[in-house]
């Protein structure tokens, strides 16, 4: 992860404070982040903020994978890394597979959470929203760190009300709700229609996220049918991921441990189940426009080397899609 790496850079522990970069810092950019950390080390050592991040900075500028750090906002710390380490991420990512959204976070901290979240169980959409919330952000916090205990869940006996949570499940499946209820803020899972999340199209954001984990393992699946290999990793060439669609599939990728750790941390898993909407159309707006297989008309690789890093780019798209779904509890398919 890059900020994590940012973090091991300074010695410090700097999981859970980073943040897009402020406007006029390059914020938003891929490769950049911001963090808090000084104002928490500020108060720690009674020094102001600005000063903290002026010597954070500079002790990073002495890093070859960063091309800029600096004070921004009155005390953060903004650091750019360079485009060559934004892309080897996409070697980085498959070999980390789930491990990939893991931290340190929430390290530290307990809590408790449901052994299981099945929306049929609950005997209202209140309850199913509570019960899916509560498991997720269990399961977000597990992977940033966090110790979690497991509770039984208490057997209940849903009403025969066909408006029911236990209906949308038998109309559009344990997984298709299970979503919909994580991508929901509290207040409004009562108007989670089912047939919405059942739809087949990429206006659904469960089965856009599906199909965008499908469609990367699709492309994996069809080069090794053609004899593409994309090699082994130090035969990776960085410089190969350049284009925008590129960069920023990396930048999202490069956000999952910090964007698991802060929906937990706020128990807001419709902030991550966001996330990983967004990440699904990076992943499938970057195969549209640079795809990696030779059928690819105009766009496709130019040549072998190409081709390899784009498929290494596939292969961290499906890593780190996969990683998000099992965290909010829905499979992952290989084929739609």
């Amino acid at each position: 992860m890059i900020p994590g790496d940012i973090g091991t850079a300074l010695g410090v522990r700097a999981s859970g404070t980073w943040r897009p970069g402020p406007p006029g810092s390059g914020g938003g950019a891929p490769g950049t982040y911001a963090s808090s950390l000084p104002f928490l080390l500020a108060s720690a050592v009674g020094a102001a903020p600005e000063e903290v991040a002026a010597r954070l900075a500079a002790t990073l500028r002495g890093q070859d994978w960063i091309c800029a750090a600096a004070v921004t906002g009155g005390g953060y710390l903004t650091v750019t890394v360079t485009a060559r380490a934004l892309a080897a991420l996409a070697v980085r990512v498959p070999a980390a597979g789930a491990g990939w959204a893991a931290s340190d976070a929430l390290r530290g901290t307990e809590l408790s959470a449901p052994a299981s979240a099945d929306p049929a169980s609950a005997a209202s959409w209140e309850e199913a929203w509570q019960l899916v919330a509560a498991w997720v952000t269990g399961q977000l916090a597990g992977i940033a760190g966090a110790t979690v205990k497991r509770q039984d869940n208490v057997e209940r006996v849903p009403p025969p009300d066909q408006a029911a949570p236990a209906a949308a499940v038998a109309f559009a499946g344990t997984d298709a709700i299970r979503y919909a209820l994580a991508s929901t803020t509290r207040g409004r899972a009562g108007r989670i229609d089912a047939s919405r999340w059942a739809r087949q199209d990429l206006g659904n954001p469960f089965f856009a996220v599906r199909y965008a984990h499908a469609r990367a393992a699709s492309v994996l699946r069809w080069a090794d049918g053609l004899g593409v290999d994309r090699g082994p990793a130090d035969a990776f060439r960085p410089e190969l991921l350049s284009h925008r669609a590129e960069l920023e599939l990396l930048g999202a990728i490069s956000w999952l441990p910090e964007r698991a750790a802060s929906a937990a941390r706020r128990r807001r898993p419709d902030a991550f189940a966001r996330y990983l909407d967004g990440l699904a159309a990076r992943w499938l707006d970057c195969a549209e426009s640079k795809p990696a297989l030779p059928f690819g008309g105009r766009s496709a690789p130019h040549d072998e080397q190409e081709a390899a890093a784009r498929l290494w780019l596939a292969a961290a798209a499906q890593a780190a899609l996969g990683s998000g779904m099992r965290l909010i509890g829905v499979a992952a398919p290989q084929r739609l």
